[in-house]
């Protein structure tokens, strides 16, 4: 049974339990069939040879950002812009790509996916960045591995990063194989990063489009860890307008090789246009967009106090111990370690500011009527409205959106279904097989995450990729959280001749946040031959490879984000990007209703 696939940057990712040396328990059971063939067919299945593709620029088919060569002695590495990349073939589900087919291919749908947008309030008081230094390669008794997903030094710049995306996926306009006209964008949770009312409605904004500016508290000064505060500046955050006089250099700087951006944090400020998806757009629950730093109920109490008022913390007391913060975590008494820092001299005075109240799930759906773009709701429902829930379907032509929300409100970040939902959820595809129609599922976790019973009664991967696997009318399952790419198999057991090829792909993207910082166009072909083909094409954002002094406009803004999340020296090892199996690709799938 395959292992969880869980990122490194999701705060405290098993409530702490590794840093207080728990044992971790294997869970997220998947068909045998589907993880063996996962690990073992993959790489004997993929080749080059696929219908030729229109190398569309801003695709990775014409070209891919990627890490360049060290720029100083301290690491620091800039972008250069490499070769593009075919669509791989994958035939992992056991079914031949039959010659000819690229003639005979009729475009079913395209679409866009976004995920793990993480639109942030970086000024916010209930962000916790203080605990990032306890993940320092130098850190007392080394780094958790659990706490480096508080700060990231580009974070500020989420919006903007995303309005470049928008931009990009915009340009694009159609499937690179099908030539189809991209139907619709989904996103697939943790849209914002910390269920404050002011990110979700900047994510919403930026995909509407119009005005925006990503700026809380005081209206006419940054206030948080990057700024130049004499009284609270701290080493251990990245500075963009360099130290205050007398000042050190901050650890990004002198231990990393980071450079310095004057001007950055007024620009991150600043007001700008966003230009809006032109096409209608979906959405899906992430456990960021419903929990606290994606791991705390909301309701837990003196949290929405501390988010919505004066007090910041910069730097942990010299009396609270890392070891005091992670227990604290793992019993959910987060309130109480807040109160206790925020009591201490690292706190600091700032502007409080109403619209940072934490929302219910309920409250977050309802803000996604209050919308200029298509269609109203995205995806939610008037039931979602009043009911407090959060799936529903979505049809598009043929094809039937399954949109699931994984997210248990009773707090940890990895996923599961409620009973309701998975009654539902049986419910709705044996209703897609009597109407034709292929499904694909969406949901923010992937099956691999789907291990959360915190609470009890929940639905885990196993039971949720059995009821999956029984439908055959499930051509993939579309998700997010990991920020890395995964293009997975999963199969029906293989011992009846009956089920040869039967299955579906999963296909898990990147985030925004995170580098490689990609989106991916998803296309659905008829093959006319008994199979269907599922394209899948990464997109980076608009950003120029290089960035410059310019910080006029969320391209040049995007820039920055992107070469600093490469940067990030939590990451600097990472490989979200995934292998070539996980990026551009052709996956092979029987027609379940040809």
């Amino acid at each position: 049974m395959p292992m969880p696939e869980i990122s490194r940057r999701h705060l405290l990712r098993s409530a702490g339990a590794a840093a207080l040396a728990a044992t971790a328990a294997a869970s997220g059971a998947l068909s045998s069939a589907s993880s063996a063939a996962s690990s073992a067919a993959s790489s004997a299945a993929a080749s080059a040879s696929s219908a030729v593709a229109r190398v569309v620029r801003g695709t990775t088919l014409a070209g891919v950002i990627r890490k360049g060569p060290v720029a100083n002695p301290l690491g620091y590495r800039t972008l250069v812009a490499g070769a593009g990349e075919k669509h791989l073939v994958r035939t992992d589900l056991g079914l031949a790509a039959k010659k000819g087919r690229g003639r005979r291919r009729k475009g079913l749908l395209a679409f866009a996916q976004l995920s793990d947008i993480h639109v942030v309030d970086a000024q916010s008081p209930l962000r916790v960045e203080w605990v990032d230094r306890w993940d320092d390669e130098d850190a007392e008794n080394g780094p958790t591995g659990l706490l480096a997903s508080s700060y990231r030094a580009h974070e500020m710049l989420a919006a903007h990063i995303a309005d470049s995306m928008v931009r990009r996926i915009n340009s694009i306009g159609k499937g690179p194989v099908t030539g189809k006209p991209l139907a619709l964008a989904v996103q697939t949770g943790d849209n914002s990063d910390n269920s404050q009312r002011n990110e979700i409605r900047w994510n919403i904004d930026v995909l509407d489009g119009g005005e925006v500016r990503v700026d809380s508290g005081d209206p006419e000064k940054w206030e948080g860890v990057a700024d130049l505060d004499p009284d609270h500046y701290d080493i251990h955050y990245w500075h963009p307008d360099g130290a205050p006089a007398g000042a050190d250099a901050d650890r990004a700087r002198s231990r990393y090789g980071f450079p310095s951006v004057p001007g950055l944090l007024d620009a991150a400020r600043r007001p700008f246009t966003a230009e809006g998806l032109k096409m209608p757009w979906i959405s899906a629950f992430g456990n960021h967009d419903g929990l606290v730093q994606g791991n705390f109920p909301t309701s837990i109490e003196g949290l929405n106090a501390v988010a919505t008022g004066s007090t910041k913390v910069i730097s942990p007391p010299e009396n609270v111990t890392k070891l005091e913060v992670l227990l604290a975590l793992k019993s959910g008494k987060v309130a109480e370690i807040l109160q206790k820092v925020i009591a201490a001299p690292g706190a600091r005075t700032v502007t409080p500011d109403e619209d940072r109240r934490l929302l219910s799930r309920a409250e977050v759906v309802a803000e996604h009527f209050t919308t200029s773009s298509k269609p109203v709701g995205h995806g939610f429902t008037a039931t979602n409205r009043a009911q407090g829930t959060a799936y529903y379907t979505h049809d598009r032509g043929r094809v039937r959106f399954v949109v699931l929300d994984s997210v248990n409100t009773a707090g940890e970040q990895n996923g599961s279904l409620d009973q309701a939902q998975f009654a539902w959820l049986k419910t709705v595809l044996k209703k897609a097989k009597r109407d034709k129609k292929y499904v694909v599922v969406c949901s923010h976790h992937p099956s691999t995450s789907m291990t959360n019973n915190t609470g009890g009664g929940r639905v885990l991967a196993a039971d949720i990729m059995e009821v999956l696997l029984a439908n055959p009318v499930v051509v993939a399952w579309v998700n997010g959280h990991t920020h890395s790419n995964h293009v997975w198999p999963r199969l029906v057991k293989a011992n009846k001749k009956k089920n040869k090829g039967r299955g579906f792909w999963e296909i898990n993207t990147a985030s925004h946040i995170d580098w490689p910082q990609q989106a991916r166009l998803v296309e659905i072909a008829d093959n006319k031959d008994g199979t269907l083909s599922i394209f899948t094409t990464m997109v980076d954002h608009g950003g120029p490879v290089t960035p410059g002094t310019d910080l006029s406009d969320t391209h040049a803004l995007a820039a920055w984000g992107r070469e600093l999340a490469a940067n990030d020296w939590h990451e600097r090892s990472s490989s979200h990007e995934g292998t070539r199996q996980d990026r551009n690709v052709e996956l092979i799938i029987r027609n379940p209703l040809g």
